[in-house]
């Protein structure tokens, strides 16, 4: 029987899968054990780098570094050293495979689905490799483990389920982003380059009156700022557009006050139909960030 069973790689800030083996077994008890692998994923940033949950046939082995986590079932005669060895081969794998960036921005499960045939590649490797033929790197763990020992739950202690810890404590999770925008419609790329459009006049007004300004009294600095501040108003207007934000409607009310309070200021060095443009895209680009709702949480893929 292999000793390695299952092994993902997982986002160490919010337990979100990036890749995994394919899974071959469908008992009850390793399909228990693969909910309370998901569960303590959630819960890795709590954790040292090394860990294992121990329960009464299966093992769950997790080692962490910066951003990214390997986490492996394993059955209970599978060695802690040989289980860490592998979670850092396929650790290293993976990051060298994909930057940081990439592993930042990755908003839905298994995103690196290619990458699940290297860790079924490894994880071959160890389940029918021979322990004498990977002696060095097994004493090397080993070494490391003697010295700094990974920290170990039992399976109950990462079983959170219904939102209740250990059967009492009430906690809250912190869920992966699997959520995504719904698409942008043609309105809304339309607020979008009004929005860029007022922006750039505004900064180009603030600046040029700015440079003209130096030498005047203090009663030019309330103008300066009429312009600069819709206009940095304009730029966050875009970017609550097309990326979600808690607090969203609050946001979007208080930014476009700060527009048409800015606008209404600049009565006199702006027209009445300027005033009323500037004011008319603030609003319709309100709209648009307020109507654009999320996407339904999408199912988890599985592998």
């Amino acid at each position: 029987m292999s000793m390695i069973l299952f092994a993902c790689v997982v986002r160490v800030r919010d337990g979100l899968p990036l890749s995994a083996s394919t899974d071959f077994y469908h008992t009850q008890d390793f399909l228990e054990c693969r909910r309370r692998l998901k569960t303590l994923a959630l819960r890795l940033a709590q954790y040292p780098g090394r860990g294992s949950a121990e329960g009464c046939d299966f093992n769950i082995h997790f080692s962490s570094l910066r951003d990214v986590a390997c986490m492996a079932i394993c059955s209970r005669q599978c060695p802690a050293a040989m289980a860490f060895c592998f979670l850092e081969t396929v650790w290293w794998e993976f990051t060298a495979s994909y930057d940081t960036t990439c592993i930042g921005l990755a908003s839905r499960p298994y995103a690196f689905l290619e990458f699940d045939s290297v860790i079924q590649k490894v994880k071959w490797h160890f389940n029918h490799i021979s322990s004498i033929q990977m002696d060095s790197s097994l004493e090397k763990i080993q070494e490391e483990l003697e010295f700094q020992p990974p920290v170990v739950l039992t399976l109950e202690d990462t079983d959170v389920a219904n939102g209740i810890m250990n059967g009492h404590t009430q906690i809250h999770l912190e869920p992966a982003p699997n959520f995504r925008m719904e698409p942008v419609t043609a309105l809304g790329v339309l607020s979008l380059i009004l929005n860029i459009m007022c922006a750039a006049l505004n900064l180009i007004r603030g600046i040029h009156l700015a440079e003209h300004s130096l030498q005047v009294a203090h009663e030019e600095i309330g103008n300066i700022l009429a312009f600069l501040i819709p206009f940095l108003a304009c730029i966050f207007q875009c970017y609550l557009y097309l990326f979600y934000s808690p607090a969203r409607t609050m946001k979007v009310v208080l930014l476009l006050l700060f527009i048409c309070l800015g606008n209404i200021y600049l009565h006199g060095l702006r027209n009445l139909w300027q005033i009323l443009f500037h004011i008319g895209v603030a609003f319709l680009s309100s709209y648009q960030i307020l109507t654009r709702q999320l996407q339904e949480k999408q199912a988890d893929c599985g592998v």
